[in-house]
């Protein structure tokens, strides 16, 4: 195996190792030694394999290094989000573009559950690995549990 160049999530931290997923390939690397990073970190990082049996890998170089904050916001979704899960069906997701950078994520859910997709949106690893895919540093969850409609703001800051 090679060196990797990428962006990363750290999935699980210790002080003498680490876990972190590519977040193109969704890639796992158990990291033989813990460089300081911590659960969410976003990395744009070089990593290679340890020899002789290339089992685990390290850390060559650090390119950048952030949190992504992922915010419970106490706002409604916008007009233009309800009316996006206004013509989807539950479940479906409506994605938009920002002007700019980043996107916005609707989904149509029913109106008792939008509190619990709110809290797994706002728990799951995959928002933080999202977030970096579209090279953003913060993510608004929004939500409106009368029309049923949940919003996730990928916001550039």
């Amino acid at each position: 195996m090679t060196e990797k160049t990428g962006t990363f999530v750290v999935t699980h931290a210790e002080d003498d190792s680490a876990v972190v997923r590519d977040v193109d390939t969704a890639q796992i690397h158990t990291l033989s030694s813990n460089p300081g990073l911590e659960v969410r970190d976003v990395l744009e990082a070089t990593v290679a394999p340890d020899p002789p049996l290339e089992v685990t890998w390290q850390v060559i170089e650090v390119a950048s290094r952030r949190q992504v904050e992922v915010v419970d916001s106490d706002l409604e979704p916008t007009v233009a989000s309800k009316d996006a899960a206004a013509d989807a069906e539950v479940g479906d997701l409506v994605r938009t573009e920002r002007a700019g950078t980043g996107e916005i994520h609707v989904l149509s859910v029913p109106p008792e559950e939008v509190d619990d997709a709110a809290a797994d949106v706002l728990e799951d690893l995959e928002t933080v690995a999202r977030a970096a895919r579209l090279d953003v540093v913060r993510v608004e969850v929004r939500r409106s549990c009368g029309d049923g409609v949940l919003s996730v703001r990928y916001l550039p800051d």
